[in-house]
């Protein structure tokens, strides 16, 4: 991928392709860019109660200078016990940031992934 293979961090390009083999794994799909900086794997479509809708994935994630965003996995009810298990991150709103993918405990992460997709597909029919 054009993307990751332009990110100037040889460290950071490393933990991009690990993550695009954990995300394709857990979703069957193929990466797609959603903009210009994340890669997302599936999609769904929302409706707000505002009116406003639109597509988003299923899964993805952001390689950034600071950490790589990870989107769409910490939405699913055992989120929270396996944070817990995950090793040294940070979440936002609806968001968990890695800044090494060696920080963290791979078979705790590609088991978070493997629910958010469950749980986005059970929210969203798919």
């Amino acid at each position: 991928m054009a993307y990751i293979d332009a990110l100037t961090d040889e460290a950071r390009r490393a933990d991009a392709k690990a993550f695009v083999k954990l995300m394709q794994s857990a979703t069957g799909e193929k990466p797609k860019m959603w903009g210009p900086s994340i890669i997302g794997f599936g999609s769904y479509h929302y409706t707000y109660e505002s009116g406003r809708e639109g597509d988003a994935p299923l899964v993805g994630f952001s390689p950034r200078k600071a950490a790589t965003v990870l989107y769409g996995v910490t939405g699913s009810s055992e989120a929270a016990a396996l944070l817990a298990e995950l090793g040294r991150h940070t979440t936002g709103k609806g968001c968990l940031c890695i800044k090494k993918l060696a920080d963290v405990d791979a078979k705790v992460l590609e088991t978070l992934i493997a629910r958010g997709v469950a749980s986005a597909r059970a929210r969203h029919g798919k």
